[in-house]
């Protein structure tokens, strides 16, 4: 009796799976996306399997507890920065012009300021680099970044819709150039 009972959930839990939430990456998909790197982004490393999610919590600017979870079904681009990081200075505006193209349901950049950053110096960075669309997001024990292996800053990393890393890149890079812009609309475009 149990079996029947267990191929039943099993099958309810199936049909009920949401699989706008599901993205592969196909071996079409990854040889694609190194077709797109060019310039600088070709430092971007695409995984060949999609790397497990992870959920240590971190802040925004109220400290307010969240996680990367908070956000799936969003394709996302996850900078780790700080303020006294110069290749950080150069490219958040980059990154400001990427959520401003492609922010909304499907996209979102997310930038984490790890470490011990000042909320003052903060606000100064994002003024001075004319950023106007992205969050202040705080991971001032710096255990996300160190979850994610952020021995260098700026580490950016790419999340799938169920919060699976499926890339990354360690240092500075022009986030809203052709490649970078091409590389985003390949992975919304894939399902």
């Amino acid at each position: 009796m149990k079996t029947p009972l267990i191929a039943l959930l099993y099958a309810a839990l199936s049909l009920g799976a949401n699989p706008a939430f599901s993205q592969v990456i196909t071996p079409e998909l990854r040889a694609e996306l190194l077709e797109l790197r060019e310039g600088n982004m070709r430092k971007l490393k695409i995984h060949k399997e999609p790397q497990e999610a992870v959920l240590t919590p971190f802040t925004d600017a109220q400290g307010t507890p969240m996680t990367l979870a908070d956000n799936n079904g969003k394709i996302r681009v996850v900078n780790f920065w700080a303020t006294w990081c110069f290749p950080c200075r150069e490219e958040m505006p980059y990154l400001d012009s990427l959520q401003k193209a492609f922010g909304g349901e499907d996209f979102e950049v997310m930038t984490i300021a790890t470490g011990y950053n000042d909320m003052g110096g903060i606000v100064r960075f994002l003024e001075e680099a004319n950023v106007t669309a992205l969050p202040i997001l705080l991971d001032a024990d710096s255990s996300l970044g160190a979850e994610f292996g952020a021995i260098g800053l700026p580490l950016t990393v790419i999340l799938n819709r169920d919060g699976q890393e499926i890339a990354r890149m360690i240092g500075g890079a022009e986030w809203f150039g052709e490649s970078a812009q091409s590389i985003v609309a390949a992975l919304l475009a894939a399902e």
